[in-house]
């Protein structure tokens, strides 16, 4: 009798199994989250629906920036290749939507074409209208960068009178729907324009949810000197921080990225640095694509158990005949004390919240008759997800990131900064020398010679006690002091010879000049009289 209730409560006690996390990811959202979305009419609010190749396609890089900033010039950089459609120069020259993604062949797919591709992330894009697909296209071309990433690029925002004449679309709304699907979101400035417009001020208002994916680039930093430098850079982190408010400090990447000499070279090592840092950031993306999927969906189901709340909760409070659009009225005014109502009888954080007059002025376009009452069902699908099957596909992340290659971004600038003489680093510090016939501690061995014999050495060998009083003088930490002891005891015997006090005194000065230690010696730093028996 009743076996149907039985077999019900069986199904809900099986858990999903899933092939890859890609399919459970779209498995997860199909089955529980997108039932409460549509019930509670989530897309007319916030994000539109999510399709299959949402959770199937590359991660996605997008630019943003002011005019003249250097976002096609960074493309171009990346790729070392121009792609369709490309237009640089001083002046605002893209004025569309770029998806510059790898394909087989080299072209330009038009934003109409685009928006019925299934197998494109960009479907819910055809909710903007004529005026922005005119305004947007895919340059497609065979790259070895474009096999593991694809980059957005963005018109650029316009300043002064140029923000008063409308693009025929929400932009700000057009940004916020790709910051929700791509991986890294960039902001570029040049050093020169610092003055954040009205529009970009709107524009990274419209990024709040998505700080953890931005980065900013402080570009054409090569055209100013040193000391303007310091002063643009500060200048840019007071104006960021007056509108991204977080108690955070957002990464800045200073340097010039394109591959023209720098106009002034002295802060050559500081643009290095700088661009291998950012270079490593994109190159991880492919590795943590999974996991950012996972996170965005966690935030899109957050948003839409409160949303579920919100909505139920208004329905709940209107009249059944009479009075229906003074009582609107009251509850959209009122809409802060029912959000602090369901905040205290559901215990959700304040942040879990949709903005408050944003919400205002889409419900007073509503027709509350339509809402729907709280159904339980719903929401604890959605509950059992958030507390189950997310644990559960967080484990399969770990195990598919240990069975595949290593993932990164490979080709383009990439390639030049990885091998050779021009990597970042090569020949200094610890690899001083590293391509030297002689050995590179041999040329300060004296001075180091001179200390030696002077703590009184047996059998040509001092103790751990000698030359830690020497050493200590460094007024490097012990743990550092330890592992320079390891690195330098080449034979393993407990004592130091003139070699490998000599080269306990080379690594302290690499260590002192800012450098890091190498985890194990390198071949070029073993002492002569020691590498026959290597």
């Amino acid at each position: 009798m009743f076996s149907w209730v039985r077999s019900d409560a069986r199904r809900r006690k099986e858990p999903e199994l899933f092939r890859t996390v890609s399919e459970g990811l779209k498995q997860l959202y199909a089955g529980k989250l997108l039932p409460l979305e549509e019930y509670y009419r989530f897309h007319d609010f916030h994000s539109p629906a999510l399709e299959p190749a949402d959770w199937e396609s590359k991660p996605m890089v997008l630019l943003v920036g002011q005019y003249s900033t250097g976002k096609t010039t960074f493309i171009r950089h990346l790729l070392e290749q121009d792609f369709p459609g490309m237009r640089i120069g001083p002046e605002p020259t893209t004025d569309s939507f770029i998806a510059v993604m790898g394909g087989e062949t080299e072209g330009v797919i038009p934003g109409n074409a685009l928006v019925v591709d299934p197998r494109r992330p960009f479907r819910k894009l055809n909710a903007f209208g004529n005026a922005f697909l005119n305004r947007f296209m895919c340059a497609q071309l065979p790259n070895p960068v474009l096999d593991s990433i694809s980059i957005i690029d963005t018109p650029g925002i316009l300043s002064g009178e140029k923000q008063r004449i409308s693009r025929g679309y929400d932009f700000a709304a057009v940004l916020e729907w790709f910051a929700e699907r791509v991986d890294r979101i960039i902001l570029l400035f040049d050093a020169h324009k610092l003055d954040i417009s009205d529009e970009f001020s709107e524009v990274i208002k419209a990024l709040k949810n998505h700080e953890d994916k931005i980065r900013v680039v402080l570009n054409k930093a090569d055209q100013i000197e040193t000391q303007q430098l310091m002063r643009v850079y500060g200048a840019l982190m007071w104006s960021l921080g007056k509108i991204i408010n977080t108690p955070e400090v957002v990464r800045v990447y200073i340097g010039s990225f394109w591959s023209h000499p720098l106009l002034i070279p002295d802060n050559r090592k500081l643009f290095e640095a700088e661009e291998q840092d950012l270079f490593k950031d994109i190159q991880s993306l492919p590795r943590n694509a999974a996991l950012r999927k996972l996170n965005d969906l966690i935030k899109r189901a957050r948003l839409a158990k409160v949303h579920a709340y919100i909505i139920s909760s208004l329905k709940k409070e209107m009249p059944n005949v009479f009075g229906k659009e003074s009582k609107k009225r009251e509850l959209v005014n009122n809409l802060g004390e029912i959000y602090l109502k369901i905040e205290r009888e559901h215990q959700i954080s304040p942040g879990d919240f949709p903005n408050l007059r944003r919400m205002q002025e889409q419900l007073m376009s509503q027709d509350f008759s339509k809402f729907q009452p709280l159904k339980l069902k719903l929401l604890d699908a959605v509950d059992d997800m958030l507390a189950n099957d997310i644990a559960r596909l967080m484990v399969m992340v770990r195990q598919e990131e240990s069975q595949m290659p290593s993932q990164v971004v490979k080709g383009g600038a990439f390639e030049g900064t990885m091998n050779g003489p021009f990597g970042h680093g090569y020949g200094e510090g610890a690899g001083e020398g590293i391509d030297d016939v002689e050995w590179v501690v041999g040329k300060d061995k004296p001075t180091y010679d001179e200390i030696f014999y002077t703590l009184s050495p047996v059998n040509g060998k001092i103790t751990g006690a000698s030359a830690k009083k020497e050493m200590v003088k460094s007024k490097l930490p012990n743990t550092v002091l330890g592992k320079i002891w390891k690195l330098a005891d080449v034979d393993r015997d407990g004592l130091l010879d003139d070699e490998e006090f000599a080269l306990a005194n080379h690594l302290i000065r690499v260590k002192l000049e800012g450098h890091e230690l190498p985890a194990e010696l390198p071949t070029h730093l073993i002492p002569p009289s020691k590498r026959r028996h290597e």
